[in-house]
């Protein structure tokens, strides 16, 4: 026990406890959850109390490299092939405009800023290149979380989810380029064939290992059938990928999508499941992750003139975005609601930016704006700045992109309509009373005349004494010669149990499945046995499948 690092855990959790903590705090004020991760990050990080210091950050780093891994793989299961087949040319028009509109207006107007500042013209430019290729970068991690949070279902969360995920392999070629482009400016030795050739090897060799994980996780879930070994395999497989992937130096991020964009394609009707189990798993995950990204926001020692930096990049790239997504909407004919709301929802930047910028230090120490300051230094500051504000800003800005659209709410499974529903919703009301007396022709006629497939059977006092189907009926049917002198207490079957109009419906639902019975009647109150409807487990499944295809009607928005 000595050996155990307690300041570890009681980070661990502050942050998990912390976060869920500042979460519901913030979803009362109707803003996203993930923010009030963050802002818990920022109390007790670096920038407040510094509960959790840099120390404590890099220590976490190989668990906040496996939060990246499951969020990959969470976000590639939102690529499903056929949206792609279905919306691919507007995809990648989308992702140019709104990744080249950022990387244009923050690279141009940076690099006029510096210039300004200090007068240097290859240092300015080589700045505005790399700046500009940062901007490009989307987070996808806090723009999903707020697409599941809010439910949202239709085209522009469709679209929304492709551009975030394509955005790392973008943004990392831009960055390539830049990078090279910004060595050979400042007379440094750089290529940038050598850095497009780096980027194209680790973009290849990322989609590969993906691959190959993919293949090796469907083996394994088509032979083994139990959910925990299941979620054991795939947490255990993630964590062989990202271990291979950080030794490589390829990105975390694309190579675990390409895992589940992969199996999602492979195993539609299987992995649906599947990530659901996973999506489970990964609450406490996705809470430490981002409380851990607000806690390394260190924004206190920028010298004034880097803020102008800081309002520029914010300014150009949300610019940058809202107008290239448009026009790549408006080239292709994408609906209105994409043109109109999805570059509100491109704002959210996160680990990809940081790591960008972290990078750049590393190959642009060398260059310097004055004598003792280096323009990986002024990058490094700029973006973890930039990144505290849109990361505050970016998700509540994608969920007023899905409300404005109408798509909020609409990712509606059966078991939320099933939770939303009471016995009244679904049982059969003004449904005929067989007396238990009644001869059977009578009440065959009774099923011939009307369209309900179950009748409750009562006696002179009109209680409940059981019911007939039509299942039931047709059995004793086939006997000709007993139609005369059979009554429905004959053949019916008798009451099991007996359900409230006001109980919620998946009570009532367990309750049958429990009994083993398809029908079950419905009475006034605990004191009546009288019947005032009656409950049919096919009817009640219609009922459900049609509430959830009426529930996730496309919204009138998306059709104007």
């Amino acid at each position: 026990m000595d050996n155990i690092n307690f300041s570890i855990l009681f980070i661990l959790g502050v942050s998990i406890f912390g976060g869920l903590i500042g979460a519901s705090f913030f979803q009362r004020l109707r803003i996203p959850q993930v923010v009030g991760y963050i802002a818990i990050g920022l109390i007790v990080g670096e920038s407040g109390l510094k509960l959790v210091n840099h120390s404590a950050v890099t220590t976490l780093r190989p668990f906040t490299l496996f939060a990246l891994g499951i969020i990959g793989f969470l976000v590639g299961g939102e690529l499903k092939a056929e949206s792609f087949r279905k919306y691919a040319k507007q995809f990648f028009a989308i992702l140019l405009g709104e990744g080249l509109g950022a990387f244009l207006l923050v690279g141009i107007f940076t690099a006029l800023f510096i210039y300004h500042i200090f007068h240097n013209g290859p240092a300015a430019l080589a700045a505005g290149i790399v700046f500009g290729a940062i901007a490009s970068a989307t987070d996808p991690a806090s723009t999903i979380d707020v697409l599941w949070e809010y439910r949202a279902l239709g085209v522009l969360t469709t679209s929304l989810t492709a551009i975030v995920a394509l955005d790392d392999a973008l943004a990392m070629t831009l960055y390539g380029l830049g990078t090279g482009a910004a060595e050979i400016l400042t007379g440094g030795s750089g290529s940038i064939i050598a850095e497009v050739g780096k980027v194209a090897l680790s973009l290849f060799g990322a989609v590969l290992l993906g691959l190959i994980c993919a293949l090796i996780l469907r083996l394994l879930l088509q032979r083994v059938h139990q959910p925990e070994r299941e979620l054991a395999f795939a947490v255990g497989l993630i964590l062989l990928l990202i271990s291979v992937v950080v030794y490589l130096n390829i990105d975390v991020i694309l190579s675990s999508m390409t895992l589940g964009c992969v199996l999602v394609n492979m195993l539609p009707r299987r992995s649906k499941d599947f990530f659901k189990l996973i999506r489970s798993f990964s609450v406490p995950i996705y809470v430490l992750f981002f409380v851990l990204a607000g806690a390394r926001l260190s924004i206190s020692q920028m010298p004034g003139w880097l803020w102008g930096i800081v309002i520029i990049y914010v300014v150009g790239r949300s610019a940058g975005k809202m107008l290239g997504a448009y026009i790549g909407a408006r080239c292709t004919h994408s609906p209105p609601v994409v043109r109109r709301y999805l570059g509100l929802g491109l704002f959210a930047q996160g680990g990809v930016a940081i790591g960008l910028s972290i990078m750049a230090s590393q190959h642009l120490a060398q260059i310097m704006l004055s004598e003792d300051l280096a323009l990986g230094d002024v990058i490094i500051f700029a973006v973890a700045a930039t990144t505290f504000i849109v990361q505050l800003a970016g998700p509540p800005m994608v969920k007023v992109a899905i409300k404005l659209s109408g798509e909020a709410g609409r990712n509606i499974t059966r078991e939320d309509v099933i939770d939303s529903w009471t016995v009244a919703d679904v049982m059969e009301t003004g449904v005929v009373l067989i007396q238990e007396n009644e001869p059977l022709i009578k009440a065959a006629q009774t099923f011939m005349e009307r369209d309900y497939l179950v009748y409750p059977v009562v006696d002179r006092h009109d209680s409940i004494i059981g019911v007939i189907s039509l299942e039931s009926l047709k059995d004793v049917l086939v006997n000709q010669d007993s139609w005369t002198w059979l009554v429905a207490s004959d053949i019916m079957s008798p009451v099991k149990d007996r359900a409230l109009a006001t109980m919620p419906l998946k009570d009532v639902i367990d309750q049958m499945s429990e009994l083993n019975i398809d029908q079950m009647p419905v009475v006034k109150n605990d004191n009546s046995n009288t019947p005032i409807g009656i409950l049919d487990r096919a009817r009640i499944q219609k009922l459900i499948d049609k509430e959830v295809v009426r529930r996730q009607r496309p919204a009138k928005k998306e059709t104007e």
